[in-house]
């Protein structure tokens, strides 16, 4: 299991009791997110660098739309992966493990909005 399913599976297991029906829109919504704000992080470091290197390789508006369609491929790996098969045999493999890893759900939605934030801060 790698770690972006372990935190799906933690927001998922938290709503799955409170709300049924909309758990896995809620951890699908969490990890697009969260996979998209890293790799905004990721590309407003890398053009960062490659400023101070006096570089230039992408203009800013193809930039961006490489970020939106990264973004929109993400969403729906995501939601592929995460709507049928994998989810069940997620469930089964944490079932089985004898201590699963449980995070609190304020620190996962904290760390979704420092990675929004930092990204902000470096963009501007």
């Amino acid at each position: 299991m790698t770690v972006f399913d372990v935190l799906f599976y933690n927001v998922f297991t938290y709503y799955k009791p409170t709300k049924k029906k909309k758990a896995n829109t809620i951890a699908l919504f969490y990890i697009s997110t969260l996979q998209c704000s890293l790799i905004l992080l990721s590309g407003i470091m890398l053009s960062i660098f490659l400023k101070r290197m006096n570089t230039v390789t992408m203009s800013s508006g193809k930039a961006w739309a490489l970020f939106f369609m990264t973004c929109i491929f993400i969403y729906f790996k995501n939601w592929i992966q995460y709507s049928g098969k994998k989810r069940k045999v997620l469930n089964a493999k944490n079932i089985n493990k004898s201590k699963p890893q449980h995070y609190n759900i304020w620190v996962l939605w904290f760390l979704l909005i420092c990675c929004i934030a930092l990204s902000v801060i470096l963009l501007v």
